[in-house]
């Protein structure tokens, strides 16, 4: 499969523990009873990959794991590559090998390829909003991930045109209302953040209004999450920051309220509901004979 430079493809040592362990989940204590009284041994299958609905591929290596890991003598063709464009009828990939190991994978396959894929429209769907307006204003995802794929989910938003926020907590450090509290105020609680990281953290506040973004940008931070603020106060804070760190706008939004505010001229708008909500795109294994 030719890869998009952009989307370098995960490395199949962090793929196949996800794999496995949903194909063992699914095949339970007696394996996959159905498949194997209907299909005899033996009986080769062709099926295809088909995009049921518009959007944008992504999953598609833990799909070909699936099959792959139970019964490696499945071939798989793939047409398409993650971050692909996708309309109705779509061809994705070509599934050629024995029946009972294609249908045994199917559910997997199709669940990490539904879900990823619903990840990468809805963010898609966001970018494109942003985009039409001329904004700059890029579309990061957040740790609002189901448990145990993460990894998989933040590859997604990178599929659909997104960029990643930090993926845990010891990559960045990102200050927000409750550090505030227990800190008694934002000033320090970032003093204390800077004493205990080394030179090579970067440094995030939350803030909820503009007294506190003035407060943060007299304690040197690399970045400001400028919380449900409305576009007016977005920017007035982003003329208040002045480039002096990155801002991004966070708070309930939507494909139709991300124009107005990368409008404001922030850095980037982050969200969470593209990881933890976003519809799964209807995708199908279609009988070829």
């Amino acid at each position: 499969m030719t890869e998009t430079p952009a989307l370098a493809p995960l490395p199949r040592v962090m793929l196949e523990p996800l794999v496995r362990a949903a194909l063992l989940e699914d095949l339970g204590r007696a394996g996959d009873v159905t498949s194997d009284a209907i299909a005899p041994a033996g009986h080769m299958a062709r099926l295809q990959l088909t995009a049921r609905d518009a959007g944008v591929l992504a999953g598609l290596d833990l799909a070909v794991l699936a099959f792959q890991l139970i019964d490696p003598s499945i071939r798989v063709e793939a047409r398409l590559q993650d971050g692909a464009p996708l309309e109705p009828g779509a061809v994705i990939a070509t599934i050629e090998g024995p029946a009972r190991g294609i249908l045994t994978a199917e559910r997997t396959a199709l669940n990490f390829l539904g879900h990823l894929s619903g990840v990468a429209s809805a963010t898609a769907s966001v970018v494109r909003a942003i985009a039409a307006t001329g904004a700059h204003a890029r579309v990061a995802c957040t740790r609002k991930t189901t448990p145990g794929l993460r990894a998989v989910e933040k590859y997604a938003v990178r599929a659909g045109g997104g960029s990643n926020h930090r993926f845990g907590l010891d990559d960045a450090a990102l200050v927000k209302d409750n550090h505030i509290a227990i800190a008694g105020g934002v000033g320090a609680a970032i003093s204390r953040v800077r004493a205990h990281v080394g030179h090579m953290v970067k440094v995030e506040v939350e803030v909820d209004t503009l007294a506190q973004l003035r407060e943060a940008l007299e304690h040197r931070v690399d970045a400001v999450l400028l919380d449900n603020m409305t576009p007016e106060q977005l920017r007035e804070a982003v003329a208040m920051v002045n480039g002096r760190a990155v801002t991004e706008a966070s708070g309930r939004v939507t494909a139709e309220t991300a124009p107005a505010i990368a409008m404001t001229g922030v850095d980037l708008i982050s969200i969470g509901w593209l990881t933890h909500s976003a519809p799964v795109l209807d995708i199908g294994l279609d009988w070829r004979g």
